[in-house]
């Protein structure tokens, strides 16, 4: 395991007891370097949405519980919030939750000429993302919009997250 999942890890295991407490879950952490800095973030999330009392009760939690850990030697700035409304959806329970929903998806490399897909994601495992696509001129929200499947490999997605309509 890398540094990076190791504190990952850790992290969510210091995080269980402080979100169940505030009535919240897990999304997601990641122990990323942007520029200079180390960030450690912790998305939490409900069923009607985290707002700004949530996020600061479960940050002043946990900044106290990684104080007295001191697990991480390098200096990191601790963010926690939601995972927005165009979440990125890293983790098969985000799939799973995600099911039926309209995602925008991004490989790689191009498939077909093209390296961005939108459609409404219907199945995934260990080695795949299926999405239908909506026809071309349909904009996918009525049901006969919907056009074909698209069985894309995970190891060629670069990035999967819910797509946002506006």
């Amino acid at each position: 395991m890398s540094k990076r999942e190791t504190y990952e890890s850790r992290t969510e295991q210091l995080l269980m007891p402080i979100v169940s407490k505030h009535g919240v879950e897990i999304y997601d952490v990641e122990y990323v370097k942007e520029g200079s800095d180390w960030y450690l973030r912790a998305y939490i999330d409900k069923p009607e949405g985290v707002n700004i009392v949530d996020c600061e009760n479960v940050s002043r939690e946990l900044s106290d519980v990684l104080d007295a850990e001191d697990f991480i030697p390098d200096a990191y700035i601790l963010e926690v919030s939601s995972p927005g409304l165009g979440r990125t959806l890293k983790k098969d329970r985000h799939l799973e939750k995600s099911l039926g929903e309209a995602v925008e998806v991004k490989t790689y490399k191009p498939i077909d000429g093209r390296k961005e897909f939108e459609g409404v994601l219907k199945a995934y495992d260990a080695d795949t993302i299926t999405i239908e696509e909506p026809k071309a001129g349909g904009d996918g929200n009525g049901a006969d919009d919907l056009g074909t499947e698209r069985i894309l490999n995970r190891k060629e997605i670069a990035l999967i997250r819910l797509a946002l309509d506006f």
